[in-house]
């Protein structure tokens, strides 16, 4: 065989192999849980060569997934990586709308360290069963799992073994999963290896057992509302490995639920109708008189004041009594109680200006004890010596003033 056919035939079939090897089906079940992982391992060999060594199996790997030709996911499906160095998964209930409609998911692996890419096709081709819905469905609140620790096959047929033990049912089937932080919930302490906790919501074909009808109990019922644990008779057969909050357990019976039926108004085609053509206005404007406004605002207002002003000067000009006329209107014994009152206080201010009282000793000039020469004070009047420390006042005053020494012979020295 010629070199050149052989090497178009095998990159043929490289092509197909890669092609079937890049879209893979899955057939989930409206209302049944859908579990999808995306391993580390199968997109490690995707990846091109890398030129520089290096240990691939640590490579930390990252994944976007998003509907095709859309920014994100479908409503139903969600997606979870706690780490670079864990598998990804992809999780939901799908619903009956999507029934008959294939939902290709494109899956985009990062190695974040080689800063390589590799994308996959998830077609969700979504199927009908006869059981859906199931009737009876329960929801329990896991406290000590995270969402991503449920998923996991193993754990998730324990709980549901555990859940087939206490309710009996011919059928029973998980039919959504969700994290309680996408409750509401609050992300946890990193200590005692807190967990977010996790909703799982099962159906089955039966109604709900007696012990799953003890939360419903007014005793139980009371308990929960002063945040106690309520008293279950099978919770011993969750304990060992479920930590199941009772007082959130929601118990859906959809036979006996109200369809409401919302009669929403025709939206229409969103098209105005036809008004016909567009008439503007002529160019041609008609005057207009605007003297009637000018008086409307200015005048009114105008005379309005000019009313006020006359009242007012009217009550303070021509309203005045007179002092004549206050005294005869005021009783004698108020008058007198008055002018005694006057006389008094002025008594009193001529008395203060003609009084004689000697200065403070402060106020004094300072005689020297020896000398009997007359030392002026250390400031004027006017100067302010409340701001001033004491120790620097009496060291200003040390400096000013000079008291002379008595000599032996009897003379002075200056």
């Amino acid at each position: 065989m010629d070199a050149s056919p052989l090497a178009l035939w095998l990159s043929m079939v490289v092509t197909i192999l890669s092609r079937s090897h890049a879209e893979r089906n899955v057939y989930p079940s409206a209302g049944v849980l859908f579990v999808h992982v995306l391993e580390r391992e199968h997109f490690k060999g995707e990846f091109p060569a890398y030129p520089k060594s290096g240990d691939s199996s640590k490579d930390p790997i990252t994944f976007n997934t998003n509907l095709m030709g859309f920014p994100d996911r479908p409503g139903w499906l969600r997606y979870i990586q706690r780490t670079p160095h864990g598998d990804g998964v992809l999780y939901g209930s799908p619903t009956a709308e999507n029934i008959g409609t294939p939902t290709i998911i494109k899956i985009t692996a990062y190695n974040r360290r080689t800063f390589e890419t590799a994308q996959n096709n998830l077609i969700i081709n979504i199927m009908s069963t006869e059981e859906f819905p199931l009737p009876y469905q329960a929801e329990f609140y896991i406290r000590n799992m995270n969402v991503e620790e449920m998923l996991a096959s193993e754990v998730l047929g324990d709980f549901l073994g555990a859940v087939k033990n206490v309710w009996q049912p011919e059928r029973l089937n998980a039919i959504n999963i969700t994290s309680a932080l996408d409750r509401g919930g609050r992300v946890p302490l990193p200590i005692n290896d807190l967990k977010e906790g996790v909703y799982v919501m099962v159906g089955a074909d039966v109604p709900f057992s007696s012990c799953l009808r003890e939360v419903e109990s007014p005793h139980n019922q009371l308990r929960c509302s002063q945040e106690m644990e309520p008293v279950i008779s099978c919770d011993k057969k969750f304990k060992a490995q479920f930590q199941i909050d009772w007082c959130k357990i929601s118990l859906v019976d959809i036979t006996r639920v109200v369809t409401i039926h919302n009669n929403r108004p025709d939206p229409g085609t969103g098209v105005l109708p036809d008004f016909g053509e567009y008439n503007p206005p002529s160019e041609s404007l008609k005057g207009r008189d605007y003297f009637a406004d000018f008086l409307v605002t200015l005048a009114v207002p105008s005379a309005v004041a000019l009313v006020l002003f006359v009242i007012l000067g009217y009550s303070m000009c021509c309203r005045r009594e007179g002092v004549e006329k206050r005294n005869m209107q005021t009783p004698d014994i108020q008058l007198v109680h008055h002018s005694s009152i006057q006389k008094s206080t002025k008594e009193l201010r001529n008395m203060s200006k003609n009084r004689e009282i000697s200065w403070p000793l402060s106020t004094l000039p300072i005689f020297n004890p020896v000398s009997g020469e007359v030392v002026p004070p250390l400031h004027p009047d006017n100067y302010e010596t409340t701001s001033m420390p004491l120790m620097q006042a009496q060291t200003n005053l040390q400096n000013q003033i000079t008291i002379p020494q008595q000599q032996p012979s009897g003379k002075w020295y200056s």
